[in-house]
């Protein structure tokens, strides 16, 4: 499996506070049996520029490859980028890709979306050189109306879902249906601690074993890891 969302690396946003912190979260997600882990610590443009964001996620990640065991998941770094107006006009927005990879981990504003940020994501995702995943896309359908959908996904704009999105009857109702539809290709924990926010992919694996099956819910966790490899670079 791929954590395709995780606040793991220590004192780089409201994740992590810790060396220590960290390395229990890597190994919860090793006995979750998760093989690769994204790192993706919040980016906010009106706080720091990309390239002092970047030094201060590099070195944190440093520190963690230095403690890490060496049995832990694979780790990549990469970037959760909040969504602000003109984010379309950020030259270094490429530098905040997934390591490797053309995928760029994207969180929308939580309220109802303008025709104008639409067009913005719509114009990034169809510039060649990124692939757009919306973070946590449950969080959103209150204020995706109309044809939204079909307008992103006609983009090649991709959908993560967190893995508390399939805990619950009706809240994994709804999860197991966008599965189906093909509107979510990645699952991640968004973990930022060892307490409420937990790693928590066994979540979604045992939901999805339960409702679809044993080898459903591999053959999906399967296309993600495809995916991931398409878009590398």
């Amino acid at each position: 499996m791929i954590d395709f969302h995780t606040h793991i690396l220590p004192a780089v946003d409201d994740g992590s506070r810790s060396i220590d912190e960290s390395l229990l979260m890597l190994r919860a997600l090793s006995e979750q049996n998760t093989k690769k882990v994204i790192l993706t610590p919040h980016f906010y443009a009106d706080n720091e520029s990309v390239d002092s964001f970047l030094n201060r996620r590099n070195e944190a990640y440093e520190l963690l490859k230095a403690k890490a065991p060496s049995d832990s998941p694979n780790t990549v770094l990469g970037a959760e980028v909040r969504y602000y107006a003109g984010i379309g006009h950020l030259q270094e927005l490429k530098k905040l890709r997934i390591d490797g990879t053309k995928l760029l981990l994207l969180e929308m504003p939580f309220s109802h979306w303008t025709e104008h940020s639409l067009s913005e994501v719509l114009d990034i995702a169809g510039r060649g050189n990124i692939t757009l995943v919306l973070a946590h896309i449950e969080r959103y359908l209150p204020f995706i109306t109309g044809n939204i959908f079909q307008r992103l996904a006609e983009s090649g704009v991709l959908f993560q879902a967190n893995a508390s999105f399939f805990d619950g009857f009706f809240k994994s109702a709804k999860a197991i249906k966008m599965l189906k539809e093909n509107r979510i290709h990645f699952i991640g924990s968004d973990c930022h601690n060892t307490s409420e926010r937990r790693p928590n992919m066994t979540t979604a694996f045992q939901t999805l074993n339960r409702r679809l099956g044993e080898y459903a819910a591999k053959k999906f966790f399967d296309y993600g890891n495809q995916l991931f490899l398409q878009n590398q670079i």
